[in-house]
């Protein structure tokens, strides 16, 4: 089995009226290679006729992201000509490449009648070849998403990647995993990741051991290379998010939106949004 490298508790980072907790970076870790960027928002319950959330009009380019809305619903529109709303269950998996615009917000029944919210969003890099991709969008409800119950009651939602030999409803450009898994109290799991590959392990919901240390609600464990095996026992009911990937082990500068390679691309990029490379709004 892997040992534990350190554990990272996910810092409070409110947004407007959203409870947001950051889990990545954090002052005790930058990224995860490829794994990028986490958020966790909520949980928390809206109030009939909210606003919904916060995540107007904004650009990207060089990354994906991905996410998972395990409450609530979000409205996604890009200037890719893409528009969905996906339901609790669901994810999104957008991937901005050379560049595209988009917004995150809740659909007008969420604002309307108001209810519980969790979402997790994850940037994932994009190795060096495929940054200027043209950029595309893949919204899935949760009945679109194969699950692989093991034995002992343990639920894998299959996002990318081979999951108990399932394969996951994405096939992303580089070979990232990725899924969420639901824990019932008392079970547990032994699931191979190569030695060479970086996990990404966040504790949702819940208490976890994994490998014989314990993990608690909203913490981000760092894996050694020195083993390929993860053994977890959920010690109350739980939710994991869980990837794994080779590091593409390349340069990462990042400002704001954008994620590139060099310093020069970053600037390009803000060059290209402000003549409108990345597309026109259609608000």
């Amino acid at each position: 089995m892997r040992t534990i490298k350190q554990q990272h508790r996910a810092i409070n980072a409110p947004i407007a009226d959203l409870v947001t907790y950051r889990a990545l970076p954090t002052a005790s870790v930058e990224y995860i290679d490829p794994f990028l960027f986490l958020n966790h928002h909520g949980p928390q319950v809206y109030r009939p006729n909210n606003n919904g959330l916060p995540f107007g009009p904004h650009p990207h380019r060089g990354f994906e992201t991905v996410t998972f809305i395990l409450e609530g619903d979000i409205l996604h529109k890009d200037t890719g000509g893409h528009e969905s709303v996906i339901n609790a269950g669901g994810i999104q998996w957008m991937t901005a490449g050379s560049g595209l615009v988009h917004a995150e917000v809740s659909s007008e029944q969420f604002k309307q009648a108001g209810g519980p919210l969790e979402i997790l969003q994850l940037w994932v890099n994009l190795p060096a070849k495929d940054k200027m991709v043209a950029p595309r969008y893949i919204g899935l409800q949760q009945e679109e998403i194969p699950t692989v119950t093991l034995k002992g009651g343990v639920v894998i939602h299959a996002v990318s990647g081979e999951w108990a030999g399932t394969a996951g409803a994405v096939q992303p450009l580089a070979d990232v995993a990725l899924a969420w898994l639901e824990l019932p109290a008392g079970s547990r799991a032994t699931l191979p990741v190569a030695a060479e590959r970086n996990i990404f392990f966040y504790v949702v919901r819940g208490t976890v051991q994994v490998n014989g240390a314990e993990a608690k609600a909203r913490q981000l464990v760092e894996f050694n290379h020195d083993g390929d095996e993860l053994a977890i026992e959920a010690t109350e009911t739980s939710v994991l998010l869980l990837g794994h990937a080779l590091p593409f082990d390349e340069p990462v500068v990042s400002y704001g939106p954008f994620v590139m390679n060099t310093e020069a691309e970053i600037q390009q990029a803000y060059r290209d949004y402000q003549r409108g490379a990345f597309g026109v709004w259609d608000g």
